[in-house]
């Protein structure tokens, strides 16, 4: 036999698992062959055939996607694709799966677009699961963590996810962390980080600090689910509010997100006040503490009264120097006047300190300025307590309020003096950035060990001091070991903990607190973009370059905080001159879940495994007895409903799994994953019809010797042109999904209809017509994204038929190095509608104008001339009992009762 007849290896069942594909070298003999290892076709694509073919292909799809990695210099325009970096637990599940299969399918497309093309990927490494798992195991997180990494790395190599490995992130080690700790100085000297006492929101269990926005709407903790505890502690702090405004107006230049933009705008609500910096004084004297307090009518900060805080206040509840103070007057239920006073910033004006007897003022808010001319209940308030304040509004003749008794902004109106009170506060840096009363700071506090060290000592003289860039970064320190319970794990570090202050050299300690998780998140799109940067977080040039990401995929579930922090972190990084866009993201792609089937006892809710069920009868039983609930839910291992996808990708293959995910529905919905629905068999058939059709080509082109275009009579020619417009059709169709909707669902729904139209095909059109050879190439190439194993091996078998027609087959290359189709000028130039005849019982009645895109399409058809004046008025009152629509001419017949 010769050597390229000789038989080769197959992946026998069960051997492939995913994470350790081995080489054909160590597989035992099989009588099956691969066309791209012995030049054999093999006529159908049998099992065994797709083992082969990922096995053959997967080594060169990765090795194509490392080659197209960016060079420097490069002409190509950009596309920046990003799925949201996980967090290394060790094992892939099918959310996984599912982001990264719709960024790889991206990724490939633009590659065929001719762009320069990122697509990274990294690792969210630092949080609670580590440190958990590092007490349970007595491991060191450190330790626990690059094993997970490098386990998941591998099972996403396994899946063929050509990501530019190059310029993977890992936010535990020191040179990401370095980084992120230098965006905290930056804040940090800009006043935008911040330690105060504060009521925080306690986690019992994981014995931390949650923000906000961890604790869901039942008052439980995101990741526990204990009921979370309020707590008074010194926080570090970042002052978002400061941005409150910009980031809500930017939403409006961004294209819609899956309904996240709203979601967005809610958590920030309406930004129409702002808060004025304040210096508390007791007996004349400032105590050195500042307050913030918010107004609703900036505009009116002349016209201050007093001072309110709630009951609940820290200056009532921690260390404050005025709480004795506060205490002694404190009267639960009534307005009490106290002997603080509080010297606005701004204003320079001194007002007395309230404790309202109020519980809560509007939204999050619990520190207000009184101001009688804008309020009657704070009117009512000063009346009450004798306060003395300025007049400051004017009404003229025709109702418009003009400012009075307030410096330079006197003679305003209330809008003019709004804008210039604001913007001259801000530029004084006391205050007047404009928010909203419903949104708070981000605590980004946390009482653990296995996170990024805040880079800040205290120091007895000197107070909160920043570490100097030069010394970043401040590395985590290695603990013996790690307890769950108590005070912050880095006190027990005390050789790390004192240090000298870098200010005076005196004495210090080091801040133990780490950061919230969400703060190495905030920038890891910017690191990507220049990872090995030994001088700076990244270079300007490169991030420009790249930025915004033209496409951001990720989970729902990240719409308020994630995608909340990244933006403003964007926002500060653009004013701070280190990137040239404020917003980081141009395009959201938000995918739904992949929720598994679960099986629940009626009477306890307990979740059964599918063996302890009873399929015999209609409805499903518990094997011991019982009624059960069948639902689909959120996937995981105490429901008895999670999918290894190592396991399924063994079953049904890399190719199948990928299109299965696309087609079963489109990305921002759920999936309920049954292989028994029509979108697994269909994906699996239309494989190997694919494959059928380089087969039939093939075989028809042996048989034809010469094509002969010519030789084609007029009944094959007018297939040959349905072809070619269905070619042209799905090209338009396929790409607008790709680059607009990404609705991969319809894009395969297009490419299995031109797949229809090609099996349909006759012997001679496919021995004699370039037509059908296009479309087929043109089929093959934009599959590729979505099936690059599958595309690649029947576009070689396709390059190899004999006597090409077209020279796309003729010019080299794997099919993902091809040029993706574009639609043929001529089909361009055809009218964009055509005037169809409607006929009723055979009689003309009038005609309809329809797109020519949908004109032969019969269900479109019928709908719209159902819908036009001339469907209502004749067919309206009738009973269609059938309609023709006419393949050859623009016609279609409605055949009625009389």
């Amino acid at each position: 036999m010769q050597a390229s007849m000789r038989t080769l290896a197959l992946c026998p069942l069960g051997v492939a698992r995913l994470g350790k594909i081995p080489s054909p070298r160590l597989l035992s003999p099989c009588i099956r062959t691969l066309f791209s290892e012995t030049g054999v076709w093999e006529k159908d694509y049998r099992t065994e055939t797709r083992r082969r073919v990922e096995e053959w292909w997967h080594p060169r799809i990765m090795a194509h996607g490392r080659k197209d990695a960016q060079e420097e210099g490069s002409n190509r325009k950009k596309f920046y694709v990003l799925s949201m970096f996980p967090y290394p637990s060790g094992r892939l599940h099918m959310g996984h799966v599912r982001v990264y299969t719709i960024s790889d399918t991206i990724g490939h497309f633009q590659r065929m677009r001719g762009h320069q093309v990122l697509n990274p990927m990294g690792w969210d490494a630092f949080g609670l699961p580590a440190e958990n798992a590092a007490i349970e195991r007595g491991l060191d997180p450190g330790e626990w963590t690059i094993s997970n990494i490098q386990s998941m790395r591998e099972q996403l190599d396994s899946l063929g996810l050509c990501f530019n490995w190059d310029r993977e992130v890992t936010t535990c080690l020191p040179d990401y962390y370095r980084w992120t700790q230098y965006l905290f100085i930056k804040l940090f000297k800009a006043g935008l980080a911040y330690q105060k006492e504060a009521v925080v929101n306690w986690d019992p269990v994981d014995q931390t600090v949650l923000a906000d926005e961890q604790v869901d709407e039942k008052g439980r903790s995101w990741r526990s689910g204990a009921l979370v505890e309020q707590k008074l502690l010194t926080q570090w702090f970042i002052k978002t509010t400061n941005y409150a405004k910009p980031l809500l107006d930017a939403l409006a230049d961004l294209p819609e997100w899956y309904g996240v933009k709203a979601m967005q705008a809610n958590w920030i609500g309406e930004c129409t006040g702002c808060y004025f910096d304040f210096k508390l004084k007791l007996n004349g004297e400032e105590t050195g503490e500042t307050l913030s307090a918010y107004s609703s009518s900036p505009e009116t900060v002349f016209g201050a009264a007093y001072l309110a805080i709630l009951p609940s206040h820290r200056l009532l509840h921690g260390s404050s120097s005025v709480r004795s103070a506060l205490e002694k007057v404190l009267k639960p239920g009534r307005d009490c006047l106290t002997e603080v006073t509080a010297r606005n910033l701004f204003t320079s004006q001194e007002v007395p300190l309230v404790i309202s007897h109020r519980e809560a003022f509007d939204g999050y808010l619990d520190t207000v300025i009184g101001t009688p001319d804008c309020s009657e209940e704070d009117l009512s308030v000063a009346r009450d307590l004798n306060l003395m304040w300025k007049t400051v509004l004017k009404s003229d003749e025709d109702g418009t309020q003009t400012l009075i008794n307030s410096n330079e902004f006197s003679g305003l109106t209330r809008q003019q003096a709004f804008n210039s009170v604001t913007q001259k506060a801000r530029e004084q840096r006391v205050g007047g950035h404009l928010t909203s009363s419903k949104l708070r700071d981000w605590l980004i506090s946390r009482q653990r060990y296995w996170g990024t060290p805040i880079p800040v000592v205290h120091c007895g003289s000197c107070g909160a001091v920043a570490v100097p860039e030069e010394e970043l970064p401040v590395v985590l320190p290695k603990l013996p070991s790690l307890k769950g319970k108590g005070a912050s794990p880095l006190d027990a570090a005390h050789d790390w903990v004192n240090c000298k202050c870098p200010r005076c050299k005196g004495p210090a300690r080091r801040e133990t607190d780490t950061m919230d998780t969400f703060v190495d998140s905030a920038w890891y799109y910017f690191r990507y973009t220049d990872p090995h940067n030994n001088h700076r977080p990244f270079e300007r040039r490169l991030a420009d370059h790249w930025l915004p990401v033209d496409v951001y995929i990720g989970g729902k579930e990240h719409a308020v905080m994630h995608l909340y922090y990244a933006r403003f972190l964007s926002h500060f990084c653009r004013d701070q001159g280190l990137v040239a866009h404020r917003e980081p993201f141009r395009k959201l792609l938000v995918q739904g879940l992949i929720k598994g089937q679960t099986f629940r006892l009626a009477d306890s809710g307990q979740y059964l495994k599918r063996e302890e069920i009873d399929f015999t009868d209609k409805e499903p039983v518990a094997v011991g007895g019982g009624c059960v609930e069948v639902t689909y839910e959120k996937m995981s291992k105490s429901k008895h409903n999670g999918l290894d996808p190592q396991e399924v990708v063994q079953q049904y293959g890399v190719d199948t799994v990928r299109l299965y995910i696309l087609y079963a529905a489109p990305p921002e919905q759920d999936i309920l994953w049954n292989v028994k629905t029509d979108a697994l068999p269909g994906v699996l058939r239309w494989q190997s019809r694919l494959w059928q059709l380089v087969t039939k080509l093939r075989a028809a082109r042996q048989l034809a010797g010469i094509p002969d275009p010519s030789v084609l009579k007029k009944k094959e020619l007018a297939e040959v042109k349905k072809i070619w417009e269905n070619k042209n059709y799905a090209i338009q169709e396929v790409t607008s999904h790709f680059t607009e909707d990404f609705l991969f669902n319809a894009a395969i729904s297009r490419l299995m209809g031109l797949t229809n139209t090609l099996s349909s095909a006759t012997v001679r059109v496919m021995q004699h017509s370039v037509e059908f050879e296009e479309a087929l190439a043109a089929l093959i190439m934009m599959a590729a994204p979505m099936a690059p194993h599958l595309a690649s091996e029947v576009w070689a078998g396709l390059c190899q038929v004999q006597n090409p027609l077209t020279p796309l087959l003729q010019q080299g290359g794997d099919v993902l190095q091809q040029s993706w189709p574009n639609v043929d000028p001529e089909y361009l130039d055809v009218p964009d509608f055509v005037e169809l005849s409607v006929l009723i019982n055979n009689k003309p009645c009038g005609t309809v104008t329809v797109p020519l895109q949908v004109s032969k399409d019969f269900e479109r058809v019928q709908q719209l001339v159902l819908e036009s004046p001339l469907g209502q008025k004749h067919l309206g009152e009738h009973n269609i009992k059938r309609a023709i629509l006419s393949p050859r001419t623009a016609l279609i017949n409605f055949l009625t009762d009389e």
